[in-house]
């Protein structure tokens, strides 16, 4: 299934029946907001929460990865988790921040939020699992609807939600990284942009 085809998941679209739960699902979330929908991510996927840092282009990148970062001298692909999930894109604020997540197929990625709210220890017995609502939604991207404090959290899988075709990230964090070596020789920028751009055609 192609990215295109995901329709955004929302707490409007999760209002309905749910199949019994198959899996335990409770855990501390890192909960943050993209809009008006408040999120969750399982906490051991997450490394740390940054502020915003510099982010340098990568050509040819999918539109949803805005670039890499240099965090503590490793290169690091940032995705616009709004983009991902077919969000409209926002402008950037002062609560705008990075999670930094590890996971094995895409290794360490830096994903945009609008704000970080907080840490929640949501039990199972108030996680439901999602509604099945087809091919082509970002439903399949939720791991449950979590209840806390009256309130509903989009418990999202990352692993899931961070898939692409044709096109890994390490593949850009590469040509970046081959772009920021040629840069520190002496290279001219367009031919830093020339080989990124090979790189990127070669992997896809």
């Amino acid at each position: 299934m192609s990215d295109g085809m995901m329709k955004p998941a929302t707490a409007s679209t999760m209002d309905q029946p749910t199949t019994q739960r198959t899996t335990k699902k409770g855990g501390k979330y890192v909960t943050f907001f993209l809009g008006g929908e408040e999120y969750g991510l399982e906490i051991l996927k997450v490394q740390e929460i940054i502020g915003m840092l510099p982010i340098t282009f990568v050509p040819r990148a999918p539109k949803f990865v805005k670039g890499v970062i240099n965090l503590r001298g490793k290169i690091i692909p940032v995705v616009d988790l709004r983009l991902k999930l077919e969000m409209e894109a926002q402008d950037q604020t002062d609560e705008t921040c990075m999670i930094v997540v590890q996971g094995p197929s895409y290794g360490q990625l830096a994903i945009i939020v609008d704000r970080v709210s907080e840490v929640l220890d949501i039990p199972d017995e108030d996680i439901e699992d999602p509604p099945s609502l087809g091919e082509g939604t970002s439903s399949q991207y939720i791991l449950g609807i979590g209840k806390s404090e009256g309130k509903v959290k989009l418990l999202l899988d990352i692993d899931k939600a961070l898939e692409m075709n044709g096109l890994s990230y390490a593949s850009i964090a590469s040509a970046a990284e081959e772009q920021r070596e040629q840069a520190s020789a002496g290279t001219g920028f367009q031919e830093n942009e020339d080989a990124a751009t090979q790189g990127l055609g070669q992997a896809a």
